[in-house]
């Protein structure tokens, strides 16, 4: 995957975490589902920036 479809998908996962925060502001029955739902997308882009600045990093650290 190249760099830029990498955080274009922590964009949209962002996003999506940022709608579930949103929804649980007007939700308050569903709030806690909802803040969970956001906290998982949350660290789905976390994970997706590790997992790409990992393999750059260790790309750069061979070519040495």
């Amino acid at each position: 995957m190249t760099g830029l479809a990498i955080m274009e998908n922590v964009r949209r996962y962002r996003a999506i975490a940022s709608l579930c925060r949103q929804a649980a502001t007007f939700r308050p029955v569903q709030r806690i589902s909802l803040l969970t739902q956001a906290e998982d997308w949350e660290r789905r882009a976390l994970v997706e920036l590790e997992r790409h600045f990992s393999t750059l990093n260790g790309c750069r650290a061979s070519e040495m």
